[in-house]
């Protein structure tokens, strides 16, 4: 991980960019609690509320092109936050998130809570860190990148979502998915040569920790310049429980039925139409995807000690 120590610049006027829909009360009361703060110290501030997550990425554009604007706010989920990465990729202003939706995937991976302490922790004595973006065909995503069930998983949840969701919208896609799903075979390169062929489960990330804290890309590094591939082999529901229990377990890169690698080109292609995909929670392009990183595309906030939250960790917030 980037070792940098370079300090917040806080010399300037701070953008906070908002989606009024993501979260619940109490990630809203992050958001006012932290705009609170702000105007009690006196820090200019501009708050900007989001129409789209493409509006997201418009108003961050407008924040990196703006000369007096030193740091950019991101509140909301994983979606948002995405966009606001995409809008100040290549810039110089940094991006401190606000963890607002249901799995904060890259906010958890920088080291974020829900606290309000952590953020206003972050933002006095935090660090700058360098962030890698992947791009998945022209689509571009901060987090992990899902080829068939969890693809399915979440194609079912977007046909049923409706503003905010919580993880209890899971369930009934997942359970309807665990009986359903057929694991077409897909076939995956690395840097331009065969990885693997066959049904299974295809991850690739940027960042370690997948939903509810999973660790499947164990070595991943969002600043090392790579991504992280985990193929799990799997042709049914089974061997999928299997896979589960393992990952959980954290013995899952010791399965002859697992191949992990690193790489800074994927290609995913299937002779089966239609596999579903996802990238950072959100439903993906379909097959086939071609898949790079951009090295470096942003600096991030990080609290001081930033370290992500496991799988306990993360069950015990979730339930309170």
């Amino acid at each position: 991980m980037d070792d940098s120590t370079e300090m917040i610049p806080k010399n300037g006027l701070i953008t906070l960019i908002v989606n009024p829909k993501s979260g619940a009360s109490s990630n809203k009361r992050l958001v006012s609690g932290f705009r609170a703060y702000l105007d009690q110290k006196g820090y200019p501030l501009k708050v900007e509320f989001t129409r789209s997550l493409e509006h997201g990425r418009q108003l961050a554009q407008q924040a990196a092109a703006n000369p007096d604007c030193s740091l950019v706010v991101g509140a909301g989920g994983d979606g948002t936050i995405r966009e606001v990465v995409c809008g100040l990729s290549g810039s110089a202003k940094p991006l401190l998130v606000l963890p607002c939706g249901t799995e904060n995937l890259l906010a958890n991976e920088l080291g974020y809570d829900v606290r309000l302490e952590t953020v206003i922790n972050a933002f006095e004595n935090g660090q700058l860190r360098s962030l890698d973006l992947g791009k998945a065909n022209d689509i571009y995503f901060t987090s992990i990148a899902g080829f068939g069930f969890d693809g399915k998983v979440v194609q079912r949840v977007q046909a049923v979502r409706k503003g905010h969701i919580s993880h209890l919208t899971y369930f009934w896609p997942i359970w309807r998915t665990f009986w359903d799903y057929t694991f077409p075979p897909m076939k995956v390169f690395i840097d331009g040569n065969t990885f693997f062929e066959g049904p299974g489960l295809v991850f690739v990330g940027n960042i370690s920790r997948y939903a509810i804290g999973l660790e499947i890309l164990k070595k991943a590094n969002y600043s090392d310049g790579l991504l992280d591939v985990c193929i799990f082999r799997c042709a049914s529901c089974w061997k999928l429980l299997k896979h589960a229990a393992c990952t959980v377990l954290k013995t899952h890169l010791k399965s002859r039925n697992t191949l992990y690698t690193q790489a800074k080109s994927i290609r995913i292609e299937s002779s089966v139409n239609h596999i579903p995909t996802e990238l950072d929670g959100d439903p993906g392009p379909a097959l086939p995807i071609d898949i790079s990183i951009i090295p470096a595309a942003i600096q991030v906030v990080v609290p001081p000690g930033a370290k992500p939250a496991g799988i306990r960790t993360r069950i015990r917030r979730m339930i309170g």
